[in-house]
């Protein structure tokens, strides 16, 4: 990657994402330093827990940083800010997403556990970001203790409350995800408490998501899709979306060898797009991403970005 080879600090990819496509990314924040210490972060326990907000890198840098990267890449659908810590406790956030406003035309979405929300400033910092995608994992106060075990200084009612405020103030489109763990927070009395939160904070699309990689916490395990499902299906009033990847066959109702066979073939021929397949298998999206991911965990195919789209090819044979 373009960003890699310049070996810069603070930008990072592109990277194919789920949720945000070709996505570029901008990390402002030291390792591991969040307000939150939950249990299933896949980058690891936090080392700094923290909800005061400073200035920890110069913005110049960044920009710097950033205006090197972009005349090299063709495409992106996202600027976005995450990384390996909370986006929102660099007090310098609002000064960059409007600076990098001024240099590309690229819309810019931030990553956020939202737990900063109720803040004026941390909300007006993000007002000029065209997607916001903060979390909510737990909507009870024991539940919230047990799966992100915050700062100690953070309050879930008012975490709640701040989500509702910016909602109420924020043109853009929010992407709320929540990230369901194996005997965490998925019991019905936590399950309930979240679509009662949700009711009020009438996110664009809230997305439902559970462990991929190595947790933080070891014995962490993830919710299977039918538990999604059926959490999909009790909140079926609102516009709930199931990005977990599917990682084994077993997750994939009504699984069928042809389709993958068909699926591994076609793509050995040539690289294609998630577009390209849809048209040749006659499949929904959602369907076939299933079927990706499994073969891309796998090793045998591969996402790369070229020119706009990503396309999928045969996993590169060693030495090749």
């Amino acid at each position: 990657m373009q960003a890699e080879k310049n070996k810069n600090r603070h930008i990072f990819g592109p990277v194919p994402s789920r949720r945000l496509g070709i996505s570029l990314g901008v990390d402002v924040i030291p390792y591991k330093t969040c307000s939150l210490d939950c249990l299933y972060c896949e980058c690891g326990r936090t080392t700094r827990l923290t909800c005061e907000r400073q200035s920890f890198f110069p913005p110049r840098r960044v920009l710097e940083e950033l205006q090197a990267v972009l005349p090299g890449i063709p495409h992106l659908d996202f600027i976005t800010f995450s990384g390996s810590g909370e986006p929102t406790l660099n007090s310098d956030l609002g000064r960059l997403i409007a600076e990098i406003k001024k240099i590309s035309s690229v819309p810019l979405a931030v990553l956020t556990n939202g737990t900063l929300l109720f803040r004026e400033d941390v909300r007006r910092d993000l007002h000029q970001a065209d997607v916001v995608l903060p979390s909510l994992d737990a909507a009870t106060a024991a539940g919230f203790a047990r799966i992100n075990q915050p700062h100690p200084d953070l309050d879930l009612d008012r975490v709640i409350e701040g989500l509702v405020a910016f909602r109420k103030e924020f043109t853009g489109k929010i992407w709320l995800e929540i990230f369901i763990v194996k005997g965490i927070n998925d019991s019905r009395e936590e399950i309930r408490a979240l679509q009662r939160a949700l009711r009020r904070i009438q996110a664009d699309k809230i997305q439902l998501n559970t462990l991929d990689r190595p947790p933080a916490c070891p014995g962490i395990e993830s919710a299977d899709f039918a538990t999604l499902e059926k959490i999909r299906d009790l909140w079926r009033e609102l516009p709930v979306e199931i990005i977990k990847r599917a990682s084994r066959r077993e997750e994939i109702s009504a699984f069928s060898s042809n389709l993958e066979n068909s699926l591994l073939n076609t793509i050995r021929r040539r690289p294609l797009t998630l577009e390209d397949l849809m048209t040749l298998t006659a499949k929904g999206e959602n369907e076939l991403r299933r079927y990706l991911d499994v073969l891309e965990k796998e090793k045998k195919i591969q996402p790369v970005i070229t020119g706009k789209r990503i396309f999928y090819r045969e996993w590169p044979e060693k030495g090749r």
